[in-house]
């Protein structure tokens, strides 16, 4: 097997000290072009790739950035991933993410594996241990609206109103002549603000608030509780909800998903408004309608604050909230 060239072998090709060698990979202004010109030649002939890890263990900057997400299977993170990737391409950053619930039964906390990687900095798109954020050391945005507690308050917050969107849902649905509209809720601060703005725009509207929520974000949750919503309704001879707003995409799949398997049509007889504009809302099968907080655009943004903190040096950065919009699509129909 053939051996892995170091940092020592392209010091010897280039004719330099391995302290040079080191100034040129770190892009350091402190290098003549000759000197430089010879260390990228002997780079490319040795086709040596530098650890981060030993960057970091060196105290030079690795070059990476740590994510967290809780949550793989929805696609809001596809769209917030790339902004963040556009934002930080240009300093050269190397984008890791790790899902916080991935291996939470195995006691792993995924901000402690960035630290011991030594990345410079960890972006927050998802709920996080503040004692590990605060031991990580390096500067830290919060990406979407997010549960951290008192000790991470200082953090700049880069997500859409999420209340307002909720509201926006709800007042879309009203508008379309529905009275009687139901929330399908799940845990979590995000779908928290989105459920209050539903029900802030239910009490201005004088209308009767339903909600029923899962025990998670995901469509077989939503699926399960929408179903016993929708059966209760029926066997009790109550008034059926005519529309639903569901604090996510795939929890929306999941309503109507129920509702098809009762034999409820959508939209005909039922109405259903998502949130997150994912890609899934646009599939023609699917054609939601769903409320957009721009997840790339708030990618994009977190990304330049962690590049201002990086970069910058700069210590207080005001948290930015983006104004959502509404995505009509099929699964509305008026009432």
């Amino acid at each position: 097997m053939k051996k892995r060239p170091t940092i020592y072998d392209v010091a010897e090709r280039a004719g330099v000290s391995k302290s040079l060698v080191s100034l040129v990979l770190r892009d350091s202004p402190r290098v003549s072009d000759a000197k430089r010109e010879a260390v990228l030649e002997a780079v490319t002939a040795l086709n040596y790739t530098p650890s981060r890890l030993a960057a970091g263990l060196a105290g030079t900057r690795t070059r990476s950035v740590g994510v967290i997400i809780d949550d793989f299977s929805n696609l809001w993170f596809v769209e917030a991933l790339a902004g963040l990737r556009t934002a930080l391409a240009e300093g050269g950053y190397a984008l890791s993410v790790a899902d916080a619930s991935l291996n939470a039964h195995l006691g792993i906390d995924p901000i402690e594996a960035f630290r011991a990687l030594r990345v410079d900095g960890i972006v927050l798109a998802g709920e996080a241990s503040a004692p590990a954020v605060a031991r990580s050391g390096v500067p830290a945005v919060v990406l979407g609206v997010r549960d951290l507690g008192a000790e991470l308050a200082e953090l700049p917050v880069i997500a859409s109103d999420e209340a307002a969107g909720g509201r926006l849902a709800t007042m879309h649905l009203a508008v379309q002549g529905h009275r009687d509209i139901a929330c399908v809720s799940a845990p979590g601060a995000s779908a928290a603000r989105r459920e209050r703005g539903y029900c802030d725009a239910i009490a201005e509207l004088g209308l009767t608030p339903t909600v029923v929520r899962a025990p998670d974000t995901g469509e077989a949750a939503a699926r399960e509780v929408a179903a016993e919503l929708l059966a209760r309704a029926e066997s009790a001879q109550a008034p059926r909800p005519t529309a639903v707003f569901a604090v996510n995409d795939p929890m929306a799949v999941g309503v109507i998903g129920a509702a098809r398997e009762l034999g409820i049509a959508v939209p005909g007889d039922l109405s259903v408004v998502g949130y997150d504009d994912s890609p899934i809302a646009a599939y023609g099968l699917v054609s939601l309608t769903s409320v957009s907080g721009d997840p790339r655009e708030l990618g994009e943004a977190a990304g330049q604050v962690l590049i201002a903190k990086l970069e910058g040096g700069a210590t207080q950065i005001a948290s930015r909230s983006f104004t959502p919009r509404l995505v009509a699509r099929g699964s509305v129909a008026a009432y």
